[in-house]
């Protein structure tokens, strides 16, 4: 084996569940998440050697697969919904995704681009600048869509019992 096949694969172990999660938060279907957090890392692959020199490649994984995922929704946006899925329960064990799914319904009710800073700052710990560069907006503005976001997730998870244990 190459010595850029071993990076990419030390790389891909420590970055895919960060990614998935990232992935996750920000479009809220973990089969589709997961077809395009693998698209991303097979792109990823074919391109290491740029890859692998980007400042922040976790979030050039995320930012691949949303791509991925706004440019499969324009192809299939004419496609009829299937019928309603009430009572699905999703297929994995939420803690070996290490989804936290009360929590991710929370994120998920922020509006879209309160939900992509979340899950860039906080779920792959990107630093401002990088966020900001990743999503093409200001540092201000990552700062304040994160406090607003953190605000309403503090609102939307408390509960009084928590209310109470935390006292």
């Amino acid at each position: 084996m190459g010595q850029s096949q071993l990076e990419f694969e030390a790389f891909y172990a420590a970055a895919k569940d960060d990614c998935l999660r990232t992935v996750f938060a920000c479009i809220g279907d973990l089969h589709r998440a997961e077809d395009l957090v693998a698209e991303a890392f097979a792109r990823a692959w074919a391109s290491w050697g740029r890859v692998a020199h980007h400042p922040a490649p976790r979030a050039w994984i995320v930012r691949t697969a949303l791509n991925q995922g706004v440019s499969v929704w324009r192809r299939r946006r004419r496609e009829l919904p299937l019928a309603d899925l009430t009572g699905w329960e999703p297929a994995v064990d939420a803690a070996q995704q290490g989804i936290e799914w009360d929590l991710n319904a929370a994120v998920l009710a922020l509006p879209p681009r309160q939900r992509q800073v979340v899950a860039l700052r906080v779920f792959l710990d990107l630093d401002t600048a990088t966020t900001a560069r990743t999503l093409g907006i200001a540092q201000g503005t990552v700062r304040a869509l994160l406090s607003q976001a953190m605000a309403a997730l503090r609102t939307a998870i408390d509960t009084p019992g928590q209310r109470e244990r935390s006292r």
